[in-house]
């Protein structure tokens, strides 16, 4: 890990903490419940894998690959579906989880595509939250922590599909991006 090009914001066990107090609540309100929880491509798939092993109901996993960023620190506000999911969400409770959400427009525009298939509920969990930067209003029922308007990599996050496999979530000194 090169620590010159990133601050520390939050490290492993501080994350894995918050994960487990997610995993509790969420197996506390889906008890008795059709879960399935959507992994939004590439982003979620590290939180995604810890915050389902702490989930403590049975349930179903499955992925979406939207794209709004390509190569940029800022998403472009254009939605573009790379891979959909694979199974039935008609009658499923759908728990959405997300990386970050920035304008929250890509998760308003996959929340409005998903409501049309018929699920019993879709709620959605982030591990990051910047809530400065939101342009739709879309509410997040679980959220890991709210962060200031900074580009943060690691834990799953990327800048040009670098720093994804860092344990920590870190802010990208910008310039590492401002070139």
């Amino acid at each position: 890990m090169n620590l010159e090009q990133v601050d520390i914001l939050y490290d492993r066990d501080v994350i894995m903490a918050r994960v487990k107090e997610i995993a509790q609540e969420i197996t506390r309100d889906y008890q008795g419940k059709s879960l399935l929880v959507v992994g939004i491509l590439k982003g979620a798939f590290v939180f995604m894998a810890d915050l389902v092993r702490e989930i403590d109901l049975p349930l179903e996993i499955d992925f979406m690959d939207v794209s709004s960023y390509g190569a940029s620190t800022v998403s472009s506000g254009e939605v573009r579906i790379v891979k959909d999911l694979d199974y039935s969400i008609h009658d499923k409770d759908v728990l959405i989880v997300e990386d970050i959400v920035d304008t929250g427009l890509t998760l308003y525009y996959i929340k409005e595509i998903l409501a049309k298939r018929s699920p019993c509920s879709i709620k959605i969990c982030s591990l990051l939250d910047k809530p400065s930067r939101r342009k739709a209003h879309i509410p997040l029922e679980y959220v890991g922590f709210a962060i200031p308007d900074k580009f943060v990599v690691g834990y799953g996050l990327d800048y040009a599909e670098q720093y994804r496999h860092y344990p920590a979530v870190c802010v990208l000194k910008p310039s590492v991006y401002e070139k």
